[in-house]
């Protein structure tokens, strides 16, 4: 055996098993882009049957059509390492950052946890507690917000999409939705979705009649979006269990005052709505946290944007976003 075929070998050894290894942390964090899941399993089953022809032997490989096969196995090991790189980047994405300004709110008494002139952010060591400074809510679509844009204070990921595009059609958001007072119909209202809606300087959630609401909030020039609903009067409505440790994120109502809520860190669901429930937040909406949608950043009071989750994805198309 040469050099040339033993460092072949090498390497189809090293990429069958990056490969492997790639798909178990993929399957492990449950990043479900089900279509990617395939292809990634497809990668590892190709590597396999490479490394196996190799080890039988390619100069054995009698029929040009084997022969074929061999060097197209081969070729596909070069797909590995970038495949590997992406879902780094992804898993890497689910790892909140450390907010070293937000106020450690651990033994704070909850009604003490309230907003303030500017934007604060409570620590209460299992979550994050963000009081945007505001003075206008609305929902963006198509164009990322920009963190150049000053009058912006927060910016996250809003409705669900509901199939992976890159091109972006309103019709392809799940829920009825508004931007700023234009109404959108959708085709894939769900019945556990609830509806988070802002206009005439007032935010409200609507359980029982969200397309209602989206609307209403549509004729008075508002903005709103469907998600599910989580707690409702302070009692959990959302029946979707997440079994799982990663970040969640929860727009929420808590002493009265509208809300955002991320974990610190990665940690199961019924950790996260055991801790909900100990502030006593009074309504919330699920907002999926997953890689790409989980993209977000708000502006500090030194009106600094500080990014929370940096890796947007190109067919995440909407977002909610606070304004001065």
């Amino acid at each position: 055996m040469n050099l040339k075929q033993r460092l072949s070998g090498i390497w189809l050894i090293s990429m069958t098993l990056l490969a492997l290894f790639a798909y178990t942390v993929y399957f492990v964090a449950q990043m479900w882009l089900n279509i990617l899941q395939a292809l990634y399993l497809t990668l590892a089953i190709l590597q396999i049957a490479g490394l196996i022809l190799y080890l039988w032997g390619p100069e054995k490989l009698k029929s040009r059509l084997m022969k074929l096969l061999y060097r197209l196995l081969y070729a596909s090991s070069f797909f590995v390492i970038p495949a590997f790189a992406f879902i780094f980047m992804g898993l890497v994405s689910q790892y909140h950052i450390r907010i070293p300004d937000s106020i450690d709110a651990a033994s704070l008494p909850v009604e003490q946890i309230l907003p303030s002139e500017e934007t604060v952010i409570y620590n209460t060591g299992t979550v994050y507690v963000f009081f945007p400074q505001y003075s206008g809510i609305e929902l963006a679509c198509e164009h990322r917000p920009a963190k150049s844009d000053k009058t912006i204070t927060w910016c996250s990921g809003a409705a669900f999409q509901h199939a992976i595009s890159l091109g972006f059609t309103h019709e392809n958001i799940d829920g009825d939705h508004a931007v700023n007072g234009e109404l959108y119909i959708s085709p894939y209202n769900k019945d556990s979705f609830a509806a988070f809606v802002y206009a005439d300087g007032k935010f409200a959630f609507a359980f029982d009649q969200p397309a209602e609401a989206i609307r209403q909030a549509a004729e008075a020039g508002g903005s709103g979006f469907m998600q599910f609903g989580l707690i409702r009067d302070g009692e959990t409505v959302m029946q979707i269990n997440r079994p799982r440790a990663r970040c969640y994120r929860t727009l929420a109502e808590l002493n009265g005052h509208l809300c955002i809520i991320d974990s610190v860190n990665m940690l199961h669901f019924e950790d996260f709505m055991a801790e909900l429930r100990r502030l006593g937040v009074t309504n919330a909406l699920y907002m999926d946290m997953g890689a790409g949608w989980n993209y977000s950043w708000y502006r500090n009071a030194a009106d600094k944007a500080v990014t929370l989750f940096g890796l947007p994805v190109p067919w995440s198309h909407n977002w909610i976003v606070f304004k001065k």
